[in-house]
């Protein structure tokens, strides 16, 4: 009799889990359920600055190295290593004995072919009165003025030597070319050097401007030019370049581009673009890694949609999900150009005043009626309360530090998850993200799977 029982009760059960909805469609009191509460952000038109994020390197706006012009053996070191130093400042001696004593003889010369010209002047002199008088003759005369002007020749020769061994003694003490920063010594005293030897014996780098060269894909370049004047930088517009280093940090100062090569690399492909930036501090250090946010183009009327509101279908194209004013869900496809901060810049799809679902994803879908909950929007215009960080790649991990924990309306981080394309159409890291919530929510009904999606674990 007890198993009858039992038999009678778990048929009944049954019987009712098999009416659609006949449980989940009544409250304790014999009500209908409340519509499920979402978190929305009103979204905002504004002009979006797009940047392309280039790789680089910083290197010295003048660099020097330092070679001997005479050969000896260096007697002294005048600098210390690391230190900056200015154009002219004495820094290797090299032993000048030798090139004083050719100074000497040059100096000797000179005053030979001095005196020697004077003879000859003055016998110029008396052959041409004796002329006038017509005791010599003609041809004496002009031998006699030849002879003066070799002389007098062989008075600049000796000049020249003389100068000549002034320069040679004068390089015996080796100065700086150019102001800046010296580096390491690669020569002590005591060492043997020659003119114009292949190793140096210093490097001189001038680090305050430092330029960065970055490069840029060729096909980028004709990405941007082909979107036409539309999306080019208007008259008047923000041109300086901001700095990211190989930490993340962003360096204080902003830069210039001043130059671009006019040619594509044959090899890579790419367009060598050159960047200055001041560097007072010396923080910049030649060779350093370094990310360069140069901006590039505008989209006038763009929208800034929060990463949390954006994931993909199951074709992997970002949707989105509003609240139109009946308060009824609507799916939405996008066109995401970049990333910005903690939002996608969208290009289409979305419109100013559109109510973007960020929290409760999971527990709704298409159609479907919800309460929504505003959360107010950043004022200065990033509509998450988070500083926005322009950047040319769509990367959910940097834009979203807290993306692996819950957000503002206490929704999990699997309602969050943000994915889309950077500007160039390449797949982001995000992509990754973006399949493993979408997984979720499929799993959650607000996504349909994947057609080989396998059925979760009961």
């Amino acid at each position: 009799m007890t198993t009858l029982k039992r038999f009678l009760v778990l048929s009944g059960l049954c019987a009712v889990l098999a009416q659609p909805g006949a449980v989940l469609a009544q409250q304790p009191g014999g009500g209908e359920a409340p519509p499920p509460k979402v978190t929305v952000v009103t979204l905002q038109a504004r002009d979006v600055t797009l940047t392309a994020s280039l790789p680089g390197r910083v290197v010295a706006s003048a660099e020097a190295e330092l070679r001997p012009q005479v050969a000896g053996l260096i007697t002294e070191r005048l600098f210390e290593e690391g230190s900056p130093v200015r154009a002219g400042d004495p820094l290797y001696r090299i032993d000048p004995r030798s090139y004083e004593a050719a100074l000497a003889q040059a100096e000797a010369s000179l005053s030979q072919a001095q005196a020697q010209a004077s003879a000859a002047a003055r016998d110029a002199e008396r052959v041409g009165a004796l002329r006038d008088r017509r005791v010599a003759s003609e041809q004496s005369q002009d031998s006699a003025i030849a002879a003066r002007d070799a002389a007098e020749a062989q008075v600049k020769a000796a000049e020249a030597q003389v100068q000549a061994a002034r320069i040679e003694l004068d390089r015996t003490t080796i100065t700086a070319p150019i102001d800046g920063v010296i580096g390491l010594a690669q020569a002590s005293p005591g060492a043997l050097v020659t003119a114009g030897q292949a190793s140096p014996l210093a490097v001189i780098r001038r680090i305050d401007p430092v330029r960065v060269d970055v490069t840029q894909s060729a096909a980028e370049i004709l990405r941007w030019q082909r979107q036409g004047a539309d999306a080019a930088l208007p008259a008047g517009a923000d041109r300086t370049v901001a700095l990211r280093l190989a930490d993340g940090s962003s360096y204080e100062y902003t830069g210039s581009l001043t130059a671009a090569e006019p040619r594509v690399d044959e090899t890579t492909g790419v367009v060598t673009l050159r960047l200055e930036f001041a560097n007072p501090d010396g923080f910049l250090l030649p060779g350093m890694y370094v990310l360069a946010e140069i901006p590039q183009g505008q989209i006038k009327d763009a929208i800034l949609a929060p990463q949390e509101g954006v994931t993909r279908d199951r074709r992997g194209r970002p949707v989105a999900m509003v609240v139109n004013a009946d308060n009824v869900v609507e799916q939405r496809q996008l066109d995401i150009v970049q990333d910005r901060g903690n939002n996608w810049v969208v290009r289409d799809g979305l419109s100013a005043g559109d109510r973007l679902i960020v929290a409760g994803l999971q527990r709704i879908g298409a159609g479907m009626t919800v309460a929504p909950e505003e959360r107010p929007a950043d004022p200065a215009g990033g509509q998450q309360g988070k500083p926005e960080k322009p950047s040319g790649t769509a990367n959910p991990a940097q834009a979203d530090p807290g993306a692996s924990g819950d957000d503002a309306s206490g929704a999990p981080a699997s309602d969050n998850a943000a994915t889309g394309r950077d500007a160039t159409g390449n797949a982001s890291k995000a992509e990754t993200a973006g399949a493993l919530s979408q997984g979720a929510n499929a799993r959650d009904g607000s996504a349909a799977p994947a057609p080989d999606a396998q059925p979760a674990a009961e």
